[in-house]
């Protein structure tokens, strides 16, 4: 069974609070969550340790605090390289 192409491989949290991302399908791009710092669910993000210790888990961006990130979401948002 071959994954979705959404699934996230790899992702790399950076200091301007973009995330480095390849993908099942071979897609390498960069995710802003900036614009996603306000919102309720992801504020607590805002503080630079804990966005930079994102990490891929299930197929996806997680943080230790039970926040993610929809993987589709990252796909279809992300600025491809």
């Amino acid at each position: 069974m071959t994954q979705p192409k959404w699934v996230v491989l790899e992702a790399t949290p950076q200091d301007d609070y973009t995330i480095d991302l390849r993908f099942a399908d071979g897609t390498h791009g960069v995710f802003d969550l900036q614009p996603l710092l306000n919102d309720t669910y992801y504020s607590t993000l805002a503080s630079l340790p804990l966005f930079l210790n994102g990490h891929v888990e299930c197929g996806t961006v997680v943080w230790d605090n039970d926040i993610d990130i929809a993987p589709e979401l990252l796909y279809e948002k992300c600025r491809t390289l």
